[in-house]
């Protein structure tokens, strides 16, 4: 994992958040491959408005292009778009930036907030949990390397439901223990 070491207090809380709840409940099955193989960049960015954080995600997504042992980025983003309304509205504008970068079909970029609520989830749903990390993260994916994984996976559509029923089983009180000991390491 290729990180910059004077961001410790960012890093230490993904790194935690990515073994303990993406891998360790398993959440994404095809993470525990890329993580061990050392394919995944974490790169936290400085930006403090959506327009360099934007400059950021655009330079990550040629980065990505150009280097084809990197199969995946976290863009750890802790000083802008820190409220989930704000953050969700800047998705639109980044499914803009692959349109015009013409990476749609490439790229996907997968979303993670400390507040991430699905549209038809209640605040305090539990489900809202598989997609909550200590800081916003725009997490890029190279669609070929989502198409390889799934096509040896046994439906995979079903793996956001698997997910949701595997934290309600949890119980709320379990989850939000879980993801308290990733967040208190900020």
């Amino acid at each position: 994992m290729k990180e910059p070491l004077h961001y410790e207090n960012i890093l230490k809380p993904v790194i935690k958040w990515v073994e303990t709840i993406v891998i360790g409940l398993n959440l994404c099955p095809f993470a525990r491959k890329e993580w061990v193989s050392d394919r995944v960049r974490m790169m936290v960015s400085e930006a403090r408005t959506p327009e360099d954080l934007l400059v950021d995600l655009d330079e990550e997504i040629s980065l990505l292009q150009g280097d084809s042992t990197l199969a995946t980025t976290l863009l750890i983003h802790p000083w802008v778009l820190e409220d989930f309304g704000d953050y969700n509205q800047f998705l639109n504008v980044v499914d803009t930036l692959l349109q015009h970068r013409g990476s749609v079909g490439v790229f996907q970029i997968a979303s993670f907030h400390p507040h991430y609520q699905f549209a038809d989830a209640d605040p305090d749903d539990v489900a809202n949990a598989t997609n909550r990390s200590p800081f916003p993260i725009l997490h890029i994916l190279r669609e070929r390397s989502i198409s390889s994984a799934v096509a040896d996976y046994p439906e995979p559509e079903r793996i956001p439901e698997q997910n949701i029923t595997l934290l309600r089983k949890m119980g709320p009180e379990k989850v939000q223990a879980l993801l308290k000991a990733c967040f208190d390491d900020k």
